[in-house]
């Protein structure tokens, strides 16, 4: 078929679209509001992979984690066969037998009522040891005047001295220098040495920099007493392709320590993070496509919209596809003709469900649900729904098309 040819029908089918504007716009509408969604669901998956990334490269990914229990059963409650609580004599004996480790903390956990003056707030608390600081690769805001990590000699003394988050810092001290000040956590006082620089939202995560870091002697002596106990053992191998020797010396080590016996299943986990960051990345991916998913429903209904129109517009016009015919035109161009506005139609709201979707993504993070949630609109997204969305138009289009070219002539001309 000749360029001047196909041109001139397509000015046909525009001049169609045109005379009814208002439905052509509504039948546009489906798909505008299926292409923006698409793009604001997968959006939203994007920001949460990318939050969920940034908090496991923000842990270290040469990190290892040791806990009770060979996995969490109901109430979060871990569990296994003969499940032995952690003991401290466990990080001294990691030391000895663990050459791959590098720096290793005791890890007290719990939550407090932190005061100072006519402030208070609710926080965690935290009881670690000196190593914490690059084990949880946090970094001191030393825009405070004198910020430092307490020592090896305070954890050892049980100092009562403590490092806040960022969170904490704002929302105990808004006006005042933290450095150097007496709060009270429960009924114990402590003094500020440190502030951590902050690290952000985390995405659904909540805040990483709402929490006070205090010697772990002190924490479990203090502020949980009698009933503390150790919730997990934290570790760096020396670098990222190391982790793996850390974590099956760690396992050897803890079988032994436990009496596990051959083929009896481990009654303690030793996370790696690196292979929970690849779950986590695979589960992210997963989210996303089943988002993505849905939403691309509302572009299948869209493209019934435009097949139930053109079907319409096919009923209507029968006596005009009669009078086209009648004078020479072929079935081949009121086949191109119709399938052109479906096409049209599909495009355009394409075109226009981009910028809808783009501008949803956005106004998401003003809407209190998702504000902790970073969306991220991709280049892969966009043509993906405006792939789908011309797809769906050619598909549900074709039909019409067919129908209207097909048409008796001499039938078509006596239709009223």
């Amino acid at each position: 078929m000749k360029p001047m040819r196909v041109l001139r029908i397509f000015r046909l089918s525009l001049r169609a679209l045109t005379r009814n504007k208002m439905r052509t716009a509504l039948t546009m509408l489906g798909i505008i509001i299926g292409v923006g969604a698409v793009i604001a669901m997968v959006s939203i998956g994007a920001g949460a992979k990318a939050a969920v990334q940034s908090r496991f490269e923000a842990m270290g990914t040469n990190n290892l984690s040791l806990r009770s229990g060979s996995f969490r059963g109901p109430g979060g409650v871990q569990s296994g066969a003969g499940s032995l609580p952690l003991k401290l004599e466990l990080v001294d004996l990691i030391k000895q037998r663990c050459p791959s480790v590098q720096y290793i903390t005791p890890l007290y956990q719990t939550r407090a009522q932190v005061v100072f003056g006519n402030k208070n707030w609710n926080t965690s608390i935290q009881g670690v040891n000196e190593n914490y600081e690059i084990i949880g690769n946090w970094n001191l805001d030393y825009t405070y005047s004198g910020s430092r990590f307490f020592t090896q000699k305070e954890v050892e003394e049980g100092a009562r001295v403590c490092v806040l988050g960022a969170d904490t810092v704002a929302k105990i001290f808004p006006d005042d220098d933290p450095i150097g000040q007496i709060l009270r956590i429960k009924t114990v006082v402590f003094e500020v040495i440190g502030v951590l620089r902050a690290k952000g939202q985390s995405g659904g995560f909540g805040s990483r920099d709402d929490l006070i870091l205090a010697p772990y002697t002190t924490v479990s002596t203090r502020i949980i007493g009698a009933n503390a106990q150790l919730q997990e053992i934290q570790m760096a191998a020396y670098s990222a392709s190391s982790t793996d020797a850390a974590q099956r010396e760690v396992e050897t080590l803890m079988r032994e320590y436990n009496r596990v016996q051959p083929g009896q299943a481990d009654n303690f986990s030793v996370r790696n993070m690196a292979d929970i960051a690849e779950s986590a990345a695979e589960s992210q991916n997963i989210f996303t496509i089943l988002l993505g998913s849905i939403a691309s429903i509302s572009l299948l209904v869209g493209g019934i919209g435009i097949m139930n129109i053109m079907l319409v517009s096919v009923t209507e016009r029968i006596r005009e596809i009669g009078i086209r015919m009648a004078v020479g035109g072929q079935e081949e161009d009121i086949l191109i003709q119709f399938l052109f506005e479906a096409i049209v139609l599909s495009v355009t709201g394409g075109l226009i469900g981009i910028g809808f979707g783009f501008a949803v993504s956005k106004l998401l993070h003003f809407i209190p649900m998702f504000a902790t949630i970073t969306t991220i609109v991709s280049p892969s997204s966009i043509f993906l729904a405006f792939g789908f969305s011309v797809a769906v138009g050619v598909f549900f289009g074709f039909y019409p098309a067919r129908k209207a070219s097909r048409l008796d002539p001499i039938e078509a001309l006596r239709y009223e």
